[in-house]
Order: C-alpha cells, then sequence, then structure tokens
C-alpha cells in the first residue's frame, strides 16, 4: 500500500492501524500534535489521560490480557520522562507495549532547546528496542520493528521517538502489514529426551510455573502435562490461574517475596526444579536455590541471564507449550509420597483460611475477612488487579484463581498505583467481564486520577481501598529490621468524596458485616465504584515469619 499527498504523522498511524491497533492512550503536545491530528482521521480510538505514566499502565496491562501490544503516545520532554515507571514496569512484568513520544525537530536534537531531550537514551535500558526515527522513509519500518519486539520472545516494552519535523514531512513510504512471526518449535528432542529421564529418576521433583507460563498455549500444556504426570507445583505470583480446579492437588501455593510458605517446604526438599516459563526477577533464586545441589531444568522461549544463584543444568529453549507437550509423552507417572504432606498441609491451609476469617469481626476488618470476600467474587470468574502494598502478600498467597491472568499483580518493579489503570484495560479488553481492582490508601493516589479517565469510558469495575494511613509494607520491614518505622506515615483521603468527585460512586464500609453486603451492592452497579475499607494490619509481621534474616526487600 502506498500513498501520495501523505505526511510522517498520517503514515505512522496507517501503520498503526494496519497492526490492528484499537486504542492509543496518552496526553499531547505541540511536539506530538502532527499524530494527534492524524489520529482524528483514523478508525484508531484516542483515549485521553490525566498522566503519562497511567497511560502506560493501562496499555501495559492491555497487553498483557490480549497479547497485542497496547500504544502509548506523548510529548516531548517531560511527556516522555514519564513514561519511564510505565515501561520499566511492562518490560519487567512481560508486558507487550509501543511507547510512541513526540520529539524537537532532528536538527535540535543535540541542542539545549525547549523540551530537547535524549529520550533513546533514557529508554534503552528499560526497554527491548528504543530507537529514533529520523526520515519519513524509516517510519513504517520502525514501527513494524517496535511491534515485532514488544511481543515477540519475552515480550516487553519498545519506544520510538518521532521528531515533529519528520512527522510534518512528505511520506510516500509502504504500510507494511505485521510480520508474520514464525512459530518456534520444540526443544531439541534429545533435550527433552534428557529431562524426562531426570524427572523419571527424581524422588521430589517440583514444578516452578513462571509469567510465560500464563500464556494461553502454555498453559494448556501445563494442564496436559499434569494430566498425564501428577507432578508438584508451586507457581509464581504472575502464574496465578495456571492450576485449574481439578489439578488443585498437585499444587503447592505460589512462592515470592518472603521465603516461608507451603510452597518454599517444596523447593527446599526438591532434588530436581522444572521451571516453566521463569524469570529470576519474579522470584529472588537467592532466597530459593543458593547452595542448593540438586538438579535445575529451565523451559522457556528464552535462555536465563548469568546468576550465581540459577545456573541450569539443562535448557529447554523452544516452543514452550510445544516442548511441554514433547516431555509430558516420555514421562512416566509414578507416586511420590515424600511430597504428599506438604501438598496435604496448602490444601488444609486453604481449609483452615475460611475459618480464621470467621473468627474476625471486628473493626477496622481484618485482611483475611476481605481475602474471603474476593474469593467469592474469583470464583464468580471476576478479573482482579492488584496494586502493591501489604494487601497484595495477603491476596498473593491465599486467592486462589483458576483462569490464567485472572489475577493482575506487578511482580517485578512491584510497582504503586498499577491496579486502577489495570483495570481501566481489562473493561476494554473484555468489555462483558466484572472487575475488581484493590490498592492500598498509599498506592491509591499514585494513580487515582485516571477515575475520571474510567468514568469518561464508562468502565465498569469495583476498586477497594484498604485503608490504614501508612505505606505500611515498608512499615513492617522496617520494624523488623530497626525495631522503629521511619517516613511511612501520611493523612487520610475521603474515598466516598473523592469518588463523587470524578462523576463514580464512593461507599465506605464501617463495620465487618457490611464488607459482603457493600460489595455485592457495587458489584451490581454500573460505572467504576471506589469502596474505602479501615484494614487492621497487625498481623502483619506475620508476613514475613521464617524468611530469611539476611534478605530484606
Amino acid at each position: 500500500m502506498s500513498g501520495g499527498g501523505r505526511n510522517g504523522a498520517r503514515l505512522l498511524v496507517q501503520n498503526l492501524e494496519a497492526q490492528g491497533v484499537e486504542y492509543i492512550f496518552g496526553i499531547p503536545g505541540a511536539k506530538i500534535d502532527p499524530v494527534f491530528d492524524a489520529l482524528v482521521d483514523s478508525t484508531i480510538k484516542t483515549v485521553v489521560c490525566r498522566h503519562e505514566q497511567n497511560a502506560a499502565f493501562i496499555a501495559g496491562g492491555l497487553g498483557r490480557l490480549t497479547g497485542k501490544a497496547g500504544v502509548v503516545l506523548v510529548t516531548s520532554g517531560p511527556g516522555c520522562s514519564n513514561l519511564v515507571t510505565g515501561l520499566a514496569t511492562a518490560n519487567t512484568e512481560g508486558d507487550p507495549i509501543v511507547a510512541l513520544g513526540g520529539s524537537v525537530p532532528v536538527a535540535e536534537r543535540l541542542k539545549q532547546t525547549h523540551q530537547s531531550m535524549d529520550t533513546i537514551a533514557l529508554f534503552r535500558p528499560v526497554t527491548k528496542y528504543a530507537a529514533e526515527i529520523d526520515a519519513p522513509e524509516a517510519i513504517s519500518e520502525a514501527l513494524a520493528a517496535s511491534f515485532r519486539a514488544a511481543e515477540s520472545g519475552r515480550p516487553g516494552a519498545t519506544f520510538l521517538s518521532l521528531p515533529k519535523d519528520v512527522m510534518k514531512a512528505d511520506a510516500a513510504g509502504d504500510v507494511l502489514l505485521p510480520a508474520r512471526c514464525p512459530a518456534l518449535g520444540p526443544a531439541n528432542a534429545e533435550a527433552i529426551a534428557e529431562a524426562a529421564r531426570l524427572i523419571d529418576a527424581a524422588e521430589r521433583p517440583v514444578v516452578v510455573l513462571g509469567m510465560l507460563s500464563s500464556q494461553p498455549a502454555a498453559t494448556a500444556a501445563v494442564r496436559t502435562l499434569l494430566t498425564h504426570s501428577k507432578l508438584a507445583v508451586a507457581g509464581t505470583f504472575q502464574a496465578a490461574g495456571v492450576i485449574p480446579r481439578e489439578h488443585l492437588d498437585c499444587f503447592g501455593g505460589r512462592v515470592g517475596l518472603f521465603h516461608n510458605q507451603p510452597a518454599d517446604r517444596l523447593l527446599d526438599a526438591a532434588d530436581l526444579v522444572l521451571t516453566i516459563g521463569f524469570d529470576p526477577v519474579e522470584y529472588d533464586p537467592a532466597l530459593w536455590n543458593a547452595g542448593r545441589r540438586r538438579t535445575l531444568i529451565h523451559l522457556d522461549c528464552v535462555p536465563p541471564d548469568p546468576d550465581r544463584h540459577y545456573r541450569p543444568d539443562l535448557e529447554l529453549l523452544g516452543d514452550i507449550a510445544a516442548t511441554l507437550g514433547g516431555l509430558a509423552s516420555l514421562l512416566k507417572p509414578r507416586p511420590r509420597p515424600a511430597q504428599a504432606a506438604v501438598l496435604a498441609e496448602f490444601a488444609g491451609e486453604r481449609a483452615r483460611l475460611a475459618a480464621d476469617a470467621a473468627k474476625h469481626s471486628g473493626m477496622p476488618v481484618h485482611p483475611l475477612q476481605l481475602v474471603q470476600a474476593l474469593q467469592e467474587l474469583l470464583d464468580q470468574d471476576t478479573l482482579l488487579c492488584s496494586d502493591m502494598g501489604s494487601f497484595h502478600i495477603w491476596m498473593a498467597r491465599h486467592l486462589l484463581a483458576h483462569r490464567p491472568r485472572q489475577i493482575m499483580i506487578s511482580n517485578g518493579q512491584q510497582t504503586l498505583g498499577v491496579a486502577l489503570p489495570w483495570a481501566i484495560a481489562a473493561c476494554l479488553a473484555e468489555p462483558g467481564r466484572k472487575v475488581v481492582s484493590v490498592s492500598g490508601d498509599g498506592g491509591f493516589l499514585f494513580s487515582a486520577v485516571e477515575l475520571e479517565t474510567a468514568v469518561r469510558l464508562k468502565c465498569n469495575f469495583v476498586h477497594i481501598v484498604w485503608i490504614d494511613g501508612s505505606y505500611d509494607m515498608v512499615r513492617f520491614q522496617e520494624m523488623a529490621a530497626y525495631g522503629r518505622e521511619s517516613g511511612v506515615r501520611f493523612g487520610p483521603v475521603d474515598v466516598v468524596k473523592f469518588a463523587e468527585s470524578m462523576g463514580a460512586r464512593g461507599f465506605h464500609v464501617g463495620s465487618a458485616d457490611e464488607v459482603k453486603p457493600v460489595l455485592a451492592k457495587a458489584m451490581a452497579m454500573d460505572g467504576p465504584v471506589l469502596i474505602g475499607v479501615p484494614v487492621d494490619y497487625r498481623d502483619n509481621q506475620g508476613l514475613m515469619a521464617a524468611m530469611h534474616a539476611d534478605v530484606i526487600h
């Protein structure tokens, strides 16, 4: 496809349309206005956000849920620099996103002029691909390269700098259709056979599911593997939902952050660990694998980075689903009674959770009560978006999900403020599904202004704010390390009035008995709804129990 009388901005937008882009999230400005102007005549929906970081969170969330890169568009200078946290988060979490940033004209980029900034140097450390388009002829190729990098292998973030003069210049180049990425085959057959032999010979093998195991084809292959061979399984926070109900007898629970879970007992006793789609950023190998003498098998589409605590004896590199299919066909199922007690402990913990939640009835509300209420919503196939804080540990440990990516968590960067923007993304990706997002009162205000965007888009989600007046995840770790807290207290925000000021609904939970009725009422409403819940965090110190004393995050 080619065309005359077209500037660089219109060629860029035509390429975005060819990539199947449905939404662009961003904030306009003088250096990027040719692109915003071109979007008016396109099929792409432009979503104006209230902060560039939040725009990146929404685009990254959409990328995680759909597998297609979300797109964010911002102006030069601070418009670009405000993207850094959003792109770093997406890149670490494996969320595909393409970021487009305005720039001064090419001839001015080396001068100290209005909003000049070396954005390529800024973004290169936190993206898979970063480049400046310095000529109209390069637009189509650079954009195609950005999408391919964002969506292939381990997905992540890419960035393109768009000088204003290039966007305004005549551009008669072709529009490139999306490249058809070649499908990877399974790992080397001899390596798969060796892996099967090692697993069959092990007495206490454990599978660790990582973020890429939650991709649809990989999840299906994991489930087939467990149907064939009842291997003990642990999952990182990012792997939530990979294990279905019918395979809970194999599941030891989730691991991450602190080394003190039932699944950590499985890992500690394992004589072989098979990781599937795992990135060490999800759970530091220094916590679970340092000094261990056991066989380690890495199954993924990409090799691991060098790590003295994560040095696989065998790497199965290729398409995850295809490799798992080959492995499952070679394994010889057999009972392993040594692991049964730990798996039974996790099953018992699930049973105790409901009983423990029922024991707490005072105010503020105990986290277990909220976890139990959220579990009932997840069982109805609601999607949950979690921010970062003490509440996230309670949920990551105790909330079960049976659909991949039903729970969205920031695991690598542990970024504050992601939940509400992710909820917007979830509503756009799956408009018929009810969404719940959760934050603490600290992280809430990092992105709360985007509630106006949610109202404008008529998003249907319930956002729950756990209120305690502090950055409690930092506080309880400070108490453990120093015996006192520092820099963690802040003032209150009226969640109900805040919601109403943005055109949303708001509720405040005044007693423990109100939790489920208020949730039910909010879930039945259209549009975004905020719920403020005072939370009792007195048991949070126990979240760190028996963790390694020399590691504080």
